[in-house]
Protein backbone atom coordinates (compact mmCIF):
# COMPACT_ATOMS: atom_id res chain seq x y z
CA UNK A 1 0.00 0.00 0.00
CA UNK A 2 1.29 3.43 -0.92
CA UNK A 3 0.32 6.53 1.01
CA UNK A 4 -1.19 9.51 -0.76
CA UNK A 5 -1.08 12.24 1.91
CA UNK A 6 1.30 12.32 4.88
CA UNK A 7 0.72 14.70 7.78
CA UNK A 8 3.98 15.40 9.61
CA UNK A 9 3.63 16.74 13.15
CA UNK A 10 6.66 18.92 13.95
CA UNK A 11 7.87 20.58 17.13
CA UNK A 12 9.95 23.15 15.16
CA UNK A 13 13.27 22.13 16.74
CA UNK A 14 16.21 20.45 14.97
CA UNK A 15 14.76 17.19 16.24
CA UNK A 16 12.03 17.38 13.61
CA UNK A 17 14.55 17.03 10.75
CA UNK A 18 14.72 13.19 10.88
CA UNK A 19 10.91 13.07 11.06
CA UNK A 20 10.51 15.25 7.97
CA UNK A 21 13.25 13.36 6.10
CA UNK A 22 11.58 10.01 6.83
CA UNK A 23 8.22 11.32 5.62
CA UNK A 24 9.78 12.72 2.43
CA UNK A 25 11.50 9.40 1.76
CA UNK A 26 8.19 7.54 2.22
CA UNK A 27 6.33 9.98 -0.03
CA UNK A 28 8.89 10.04 -2.83
CA UNK A 29 8.12 6.76 -4.67
CA UNK A 30 4.41 7.46 -5.02
CA UNK A 31 4.58 11.25 -5.19
CA UNK A 32 2.45 11.51 -2.06
CA UNK A 33 1.67 14.95 -0.68
CA UNK A 34 3.51 15.92 2.53
CA UNK A 35 1.94 18.47 4.88
CA UNK A 36 3.45 19.87 8.07
CA UNK A 37 1.51 20.70 11.19
CA UNK A 38 2.62 22.46 14.35
CA UNK A 39 0.24 23.03 17.22
CA UNK A 40 0.84 25.90 19.64
CA UNK A 41 -0.73 24.90 22.92
CA UNK A 42 -2.62 27.68 24.70
CA UNK A 43 -0.50 28.87 27.61
CA UNK A 44 -3.42 28.57 29.99
CA UNK A 45 -3.41 24.80 29.30
CA UNK A 46 0.26 24.59 30.27
CA UNK A 47 -0.54 26.26 33.59
CA UNK A 48 -3.59 24.13 34.34
CA UNK A 49 -6.08 26.64 32.97
CA UNK A 50 -6.16 28.86 36.05
CA UNK A 51 -3.87 31.81 35.34
CA UNK A 52 -4.39 35.13 37.16
CA UNK A 53 -2.94 37.27 34.32
CA UNK A 54 -3.49 38.01 30.66
CA UNK A 55 -1.22 35.80 28.57
CA UNK A 56 -2.44 36.98 25.17
CA UNK A 57 0.69 39.00 24.35
CA UNK A 58 3.00 36.14 25.32
CA UNK A 59 0.80 33.73 23.38
CA UNK A 60 1.03 35.93 20.28
CA UNK A 61 4.83 36.08 20.59
CA UNK A 62 4.92 32.30 20.85
CA UNK A 63 2.76 32.01 17.72
CA UNK A 64 4.93 34.52 15.81
CA UNK A 65 8.09 32.59 16.73
CA UNK A 66 6.45 29.37 15.54
CA UNK A 67 5.60 31.08 12.22
CA UNK A 68 9.24 32.10 11.76
CA UNK A 69 10.49 28.59 12.53
CA UNK A 70 7.92 27.07 10.16
CA UNK A 71 9.14 29.46 7.45
CA UNK A 72 12.70 28.21 7.99
CA UNK A 73 11.46 24.65 7.48
CA UNK A 74 9.82 25.61 4.18
CA UNK A 75 13.13 27.14 3.06
CA UNK A 76 15.01 24.01 4.13
CA UNK A 77 12.48 21.63 2.51
CA UNK A 78 11.23 23.42 -0.64
CA UNK A 79 9.26 20.34 -1.79
CA UNK A 80 6.78 20.87 1.05
CA UNK A 81 3.94 23.12 -0.04
CA UNK A 82 3.18 25.98 2.38
CA UNK A 83 -0.48 25.85 1.40
CA UNK A 84 -0.76 22.23 2.56
CA UNK A 85 0.75 22.96 5.97
CA UNK A 86 -0.83 24.20 9.16
CA UNK A 87 0.06 26.23 12.22
CA UNK A 88 -2.70 26.50 14.78
CA UNK A 89 -3.61 26.80 18.46
CA UNK A 90 -5.04 23.92 20.42
CA UNK A 91 -4.50 20.55 22.03
CA UNK A 92 -2.07 18.62 19.80
CA UNK A 93 -3.85 15.27 19.74
CA UNK A 94 -7.26 16.73 18.93
CA UNK A 95 -5.95 19.18 16.33
CA UNK A 96 -3.77 16.59 14.57
CA UNK A 97 -6.59 14.03 14.46
CA UNK A 98 -9.08 16.58 13.12
CA UNK A 99 -6.65 17.87 10.53
CA UNK A 100 -5.84 14.32 9.37
CA UNK A 101 -9.58 13.71 8.88
CA UNK A 102 -10.27 17.05 7.19
CA UNK A 103 -7.29 16.73 4.82
CA UNK A 104 -7.92 13.02 4.15
CA UNK A 105 -4.43 12.06 5.28
CA UNK A 106 -3.61 8.36 5.32
CA UNK A 107 -0.47 8.59 7.48
CA UNK A 108 0.50 10.79 10.43
CA UNK A 109 4.26 10.95 11.06
CA UNK A 110 5.50 11.99 14.51
CA UNK A 111 8.81 11.94 16.36
CA UNK A 112 9.20 9.76 19.42
CA UNK A 113 11.91 9.67 22.06
CA UNK A 114 10.96 6.10 23.05
CA UNK A 115 10.74 7.06 26.71
CA UNK A 116 10.60 4.51 29.49
CA UNK A 117 9.62 4.55 33.14
CA UNK A 118 8.19 7.77 34.56
CA UNK A 119 8.47 9.66 31.26
CA UNK A 120 6.40 6.92 29.60
CA UNK A 121 3.70 7.18 32.29
CA UNK A 122 3.50 10.93 31.79
CA UNK A 123 2.86 10.37 28.10
CA UNK A 124 4.04 12.20 25.03
CA UNK A 125 2.56 13.82 21.96
CA UNK A 126 3.49 10.77 19.86
CA UNK A 127 1.65 8.47 22.26
CA UNK A 128 -1.34 10.83 22.39
CA UNK A 129 -1.56 11.00 18.60
CA UNK A 130 -1.42 7.22 18.26
CA UNK A 131 -4.58 6.67 20.31
CA UNK A 132 -7.71 7.36 18.34
CA UNK A 133 -5.92 8.39 15.16
CA UNK A 134 -8.11 8.31 12.04
CA UNK A 135 -5.30 6.72 9.98
CA UNK A 136 -1.93 4.97 10.29
CA UNK A 137 0.69 6.57 12.54
CA UNK A 138 4.44 6.27 12.12
CA UNK A 139 6.54 7.16 15.17
CA UNK A 140 10.07 8.00 14.05
CA UNK A 141 12.55 7.15 16.79
CA UNK A 142 14.59 10.22 17.75
CA UNK A 143 18.07 9.82 19.14
CA UNK A 144 18.76 11.26 22.56
CA UNK A 145 21.35 14.04 22.55
CA UNK A 146 24.43 13.08 24.56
Amino acid sequence: MQYEHLLVAVDLTEECDPVIKRAMKLAEPSGAKVSLVHIVEPMAMAFGGDVPMDLSQLQQQQFDQAKERMERLFNKYPDINRGDSHLTYGQPRQEIHQLAKDQKCDLIVVGSHGRHGLALLLGSTANDVLHGAPCDVLAVRLQKKE
